[in-house]
């Protein structure tokens, strides 16, 4: 499991803030309106970690679908024959504007599925302040100041969707920045088995564990850094669920706010080339170095 960084109690600051609801309220509401804005898009590096081993993938933002190219298993570069397949199934979804427009699709269905997450957030808990912490440096808020808030299930809150209905087994804390009103953590826990789709389709295990970060950008958009996901439970009560990962997501670029997905997929392209490069210009000064 990862490690927490600890709470610190900050009577200078709590009596400062409103009460806990509406410290969240108004978090969630900016983390809404944020998804409904044109921001800034970006491209970054994705490492992810599975018992599996891990896999480093560069994405770039464009106005019709997430583009992504793999660019290491295991942090070994692709062979040539790899990163031909890679270029061939990008190219593919370029030429097939059907398959594109159903990628588009899939990733908005995801999206709105984490906004209605987000959005029951005020009316699916209860929160009690649990102090104060300092944001982690080297992204674009280094320093400020988070709130700790400790979550528990709301008994009075009734899931409008199964969707919602994992929250009502869960307990954890949320991390605010105190200045953006911004949520930075949120870290979840289930605390008993949790049905999806009214016990009828499956269900999550007892102790499953996630921990999702974000933190804002020097452009002064806010990305995702983090992902940490702990599992299981069964689908249709037959084929059973495992996930197990660990995704850091780094070295955010902006990139142009009209950006097609064949322009993104060259740029891909061409970051993946230069990265390659700067690999042999290294290994070539090691070797000289070295005799």
């Amino acid at each position: 499991m990862w490690a927490q960084k600890p709470a610190n109690s900050a009577p200078e600051l709590l009596p400062q803030l409103p009460p806990p609801i509406e410290l969240v309220r108004s978090s969630v509401a900016n983390e809404v309106a944020a998804s409904g804005r044109n921001n800034v898009p970006h491209m970054f590096r994705a490492r992810k970690q599975t018992p599996h081993g891990s896999q480093t993938r560069l994405y770039v933002e464009t106005r019709e679908a997430m583009a992504g190219m793999t660019i290491a298993y295991d942090d070994r570069p692709l062979t040539p024959e790899q990163m031909r397949g890679e270029e061939a199934r990008l190219q593919n979804l370029v030429a097939n504007p059907e398959q594109l427009q159903r990628k588009h699709t899939q990733e908005k269905d995801d999206a709105d599925r984490t906004l209605r997450i987000v959005k029951a957030l005020p009316d699916a808990f209860l929160y009690t302040y649990d102090g104060t912490e300092n944001s982690t440096p080297g992204v674009g808020n280094d320093g400020d100041r988070l709130v700790r808030l400790k979550f528990r299930p709301n008994p009075g809150y009734s899931p409008p969707s199964r969707v919602e209905q994992v929250l009502a087994g869960m307990t954890g804390f949320v991390m605010v920045d105190a200045t953006s009103r911004r949520i930075a953590t949120i870290d979840g826990t289930l605390f008993k088995d949790v049905g999806f789709g009214w016990g009828i389709l499956g269900h999550l295990d007892k102790g499953g564990h996630f921990l999702v970060e974000q933190a804002a950008l020097r452009d002064g958009s806010w990305e995702i850094t983090s992902m940490h996901l702990r599992f299981t439970g069964r689908i249709l009560l037959v084929k059973g669920i495992n996930i197990t990962s660990d995704e850091v997501f780094s070295d955010f670029r902006p990139v142009p706010a009209d950006l097609s997905f064949a322009k993104g997929v060259e740029m891909l392209a061409a970051e993946a080339a230069k990265r390659a490069d700067d690999r042999k210009s290294e290994t070539v000064v090691t070797n000289k170095n070295s005799h």
